[in-house]
């Protein structure tokens, strides 16, 4: 069985189609499986770490801003079709599955001119362009969360299956993660990252977290920036506050490893993008979300409201984030242990525990000659 896997931009659309390969890897071992995606997109370094081949294509997402900047994407995206269908000659695949992000859109669309069965996936509660164009196409359209379904228009081909999170997330343990982490059983361990890309409001209300934990016994911080604020960032901590960061501080670009830092976490700060919170709930971890207010239908207000209503999670939203109400949160949780096991509890319950087994269910596999 020859598999093409496609999706970028963000580590929201790679890491569960990555999942979703390593489940048909597992079933199928001789299964042959390529990603397709682009070379600026985190894909061009999460796939190949993953162990998978990746093939790439010349596309663009479209400017709503300033649409004169649009002929280029279109000249792009004429590009990346010819190159999706000549992958799709060269390779032939048996099952095209597309996680969405502007990459997925060519490539999905050159399989079902070809009459390659395609499938889709889609992580959020409000769906993407993409993922809306190509359900017609589609065998079935797997969403991450149920109100998804109001967007598409053939609910006939859907199937609620949750987020696909990786294996590792499953298998990690606490105890082990932190021992290779360095840190201590008994040490509070707080969680900080914004995504794969990094957001400068958490960054930036962190300022005062740090300044508070800095150096404090029995506590370790760890934050990811984000590639593009990192420089930023260490230059404000010691250039205009003066913080002179003690050992309990670690201040990352990105964390690739995440399944050991959240497996070893107490707490987690973090945006609530679809990936993040199926792999928080995975892990049982209780979080502070605070979601992208600029989501496209406020997606990440609602994600992070299914674990919040279930007791798993507090929300600050944006508009009502300080940094004396980050800081006080983090206090109030990091003293009150019976608090944050109930709430782990609480995530745990949320977490979607077989969605890679209910996709791989639902695939129309080629029988064996």
């Amino acid at each position: 069985m020859k598999v093409i896997m496609t999706g970028g931009g963000t580590g929201g659309h790679i890491y569960p189609a990555i999942a979703i390969a390593d489940k048909i890897k597992e079933r199928y071992p001789d299964a042959e499986i390529r990603f397709v995606g682009t070379e600026k997109g985190l894909e061009s370094r999460l796939v190949p770490e993953n162990g998978y081949p990746i093939d790439y294509i010349t596309v663009a997402g479209f400017n709503r801003k300033n649409l004169l900047k649009n002929f280029a994407v279109l000249k792009k995206l004429h590009e990346g079709n010819k190159q999706s269908k000549k992958i799709m000659k060269e390779f032939q695949p048996d099952i095209v599955i597309g996680t969405g992000g502007y990459v997925s859109g060519p490539v999905v669309r050159a399989a079902q001119k070809s009459g390659v069965k395609t499938y889709v996936h889609e992580q959020n509660a409000f769906p993407g362009v993409t993922n809306k164009m190509l359900e017609a196409g589609a065998e079935h359209v797997f969403l991450g969360f149920a109100e998804a379904k109001e967007y598409f228009k053939k609910p006939e081909n859907h199937i609620v299956t949750g987020n696909p999170v990786r294996k590792a997330f499953f298998e990690a343990d606490t105890a082990a993660s932190r021992e290779k982490l360095g840190f201590a059983k008994d040490d509070f361990v707080l969680l900080v990252f914004g995504g794969s890309q990094g957001a400068g409001r958490i960054n930036k209300a962190m300022m005062s977290v740090i300044e508070t934990l800095n150096g404090t016994e029995g506590v370790h911080v760890c934050m990811a920036t984000g590639k593009r604020y990192y420089e930023a960032i260490m230059q404000e901590l010691k250039d205009e506050r003066g913080i002179d960061l003690a050992d309990n501080i670690h201040i990352l670009e990105y964390i690739s490893n995440m399944d050991e830092y959240l497996s070893a976490a107490d707490l987690v700060v973090s945006r609530s993008g679809a990936l993040t919170v199926a792999e928080v709930t995975v892990c049982g971890k209780p979080a502070v979300f605070i979601p992208f207010p600029h989501a496209t239908g406020n997606h990440q207000y609602f994600n992070a409201k299914a674990v919040a209503d279930h007791g798993g999670a507090i929300i600050i939203e944006e508009d009502d984030l300080t940094d004396e109400r980050l800081v006080a949160e983090i206090l109030k949780l990091k003293n009150d242990s019976s608090k944050l096991k109930a709430m782990g509890e609480k995530s745990r319950e949320c977490a979607s525990v077989d969605a890679v087994d209910i996709i791989c269910n639902n695939l129309t596999v080629p029988s064996a000659e």
